[in-house]
């Protein structure tokens, strides 16, 4: 079960990738000797990738797939 609405998740990855163009512009700058360093662009990325994912589990969950899950192999060994 997803932790957000689709809505909220929209919002979310919305704000985040307009964070992310924001920083195409420019890291940082200075006016009138006053500087603005903006956020760092991996730490914005890790945001987009998880309210990306969240979105894609709310919307697999409207398709009644459920979220995604990791298979796991394992081989057994004798020692």
């Amino acid at each position: 079960m997803p932790l957000y609405t689709k809505e909220v998740a929209q919002q979310h990855l919305n704000a985040w990738l307009a964070a992310e163009l924001a920083l195409s512009t420019g890291q940082s700058y200075s006016i009138a000797g006053r500087s603005l360093t903006r956020a760092n662009l991996a730490e914005v990325m890790q945001q987009i990738k998880y309210w990306q994912k969240q979105l894609d589990d709310i919307q697999r969950c409207e398709q009644g797939l459920g979220p995604r899950r990791k298979v796991r192999r394992y081989v057994p060994i004798d020692l």
